[in-house]
């Protein structure tokens, strides 16, 4: 029996990238999938044919992750539609970069809407749907722990948000049985951040093993994450970055 058989998962930013490997790798363990996305529907449901190729049942739901609104509709349609819910991932974000003095409130308050309240939100509206065993799992950066260069502080703010959370939500809902955690990719080979894009070269000099991390690589812990076996990992902040944070 596969490890995630009869679970039902719903992934935000799903679309692409980390969000893409975490629904496929959620499918292959034996998870139903949801994936939320924002403007790239045709992208989302080729992720969706991919799934539903393995035998399970899949949908893409839109979800504006800036609109309190839009992130209830989207958790409870992915309830809806899969008949439950057992595991949330948390993995839709933004990353605006530069000095302190040229943030345009504009910039942090999509920032802080992305990558912190909708996080918040859309755990809430997953409450009402998750049984004793679920599992609410958030994707933050090890940016969270460590700033190695100028340009990231809103960023780095928002992620270390999450660990406040976590850890505080973890508390919360431990007597129902429900698991929380972040997992903190490090520099990770996707269209947002290519391994051989022109910032690489940096990136690569501060790892321990000095190779850009696949989507996979946290597809693959994020599904660890979502299994029985990881039970006792509550409140956890999950880094997988080839050391770059040593």
């Amino acid at each position: 029996m596969l490890p995630l058989q009869g679970k039902r998962a719903f992934v935000t930013g799903a679309s692409r990238g980390i969000g893409a490997a975490i629904a496929r790798r959620l499918a292959q363990d034996g998870a139903d999938v949801a994936l939320g996305y924002e403007r790239s529907i045709d992208a989302a449901q080729a992720i969706v044919d991919e799934i539903q190729a393995l035998g399970r049942n899949a949908t893409a739901i839109r979800m504006e992750a800036t609109s309190p609104e839009s992130i209830r509709q989207a958790v409870d349609r992915a309830a809806s539609e899969l008949g439950g819910l057992d595991i949330l991932v948390n993995n839709a974000g933004i990353i605006r970069g530069g000095p302190v003095e040229q943030m345009s409130l504009q910039d942090i308050d999509d920032t802080l809407s992305v990558n912190v309240r909708a996080v918040l939100l859309a755990s809430q509206a997953a409450l009402q749907y998750l049984p004793e065993g679920g599992r609410i799992i958030s994707t933050g950066s090890n940016l969270a722990e460590r700033v190695p260069e100028a340009g990231l502080s809103l960023y780095s703010m928002s992620k270390a948000a999450l660990i406040g959370w976590t850890k505080g939500l973890a508390r919360d809902l431990g007597p129902r049985g429900i698991t929380v955690n972040v997992v903190h990719p490090g520099s990770t080979d996707t269209d947002m951040n290519p391994a051989d894009g022109p910032r690489a070269e940096a990136q690569l000099g501060r790892m321990a093993i000095q190779r850009y991390g696949s989507a996979a690589d946290v597809a693959a812990l994020v599904a660890f994450v979502a299994r029985d076996e990881a039970r006792s990992i509550n409140g956890a902040g999950l880094t997988i970055d080839g050391g770059a944070n040593a």
